[in-house]
């Protein structure tokens, strides 16, 4: 995931912890982070899927976005913007750009336990590692 927001990583963290869901998760402040440590996996496995923040410092989710679907590597990973935006034209060019998916933060704690655990199983399916 990346956002910078330390609240929202925060509270996401919490969240995955509350729904007992194992998957190994990575917080990255900004899009920049994030580029950096995907092209630096090599023997590792790739992520299931990414979170991506649309406002964010040095690359934002747009710029991450753009580039990530560029190259091949990552064209099969699930890409979805997780954002407090709900402003048709970001909805619409993150679905240009290629994001598999839209989110829209919800605004209060029990929303994200749901949200959440809806990505997990929509996305992950079976490997959603569940207490």
């Amino acid at each position: 995931m990346a956002d910078d927001d330390a609240d929202d990583r925060f509270l996401v963290k919490a969240a995955l912890e509350d729904n007992r869901i194992k998957n190994p998760f990575v917080f990255f402040e900004d899009g920049e982070n994030l580029l950096n440590y995907l092209f630096s996996i090599k023997d590792e496995p790739l992520p299931a899927l990414l979170l991506l923040d649309l406002n964010m410092p040095k690359r934002d989710g747009r710029e991450t976005l753009k580039l990530l679907r560029k190259d091949n590597r990552w064209k099969c990973i699930p890409i979805i913007i997780f954002s407090t935006s709900n402003a048709p034209e970001d909805i619409y060019s993150s679905y240009q750009l290629g994001a598999d998916c839209y989110i829209i933060k919800p605004s209060n704690y029990e929303g994200l336990k749901q949200v959440l655990m809806s990505i997990c199983k929509f996305w992950l399916g079976k490997d959603c590692e569940m207490d």
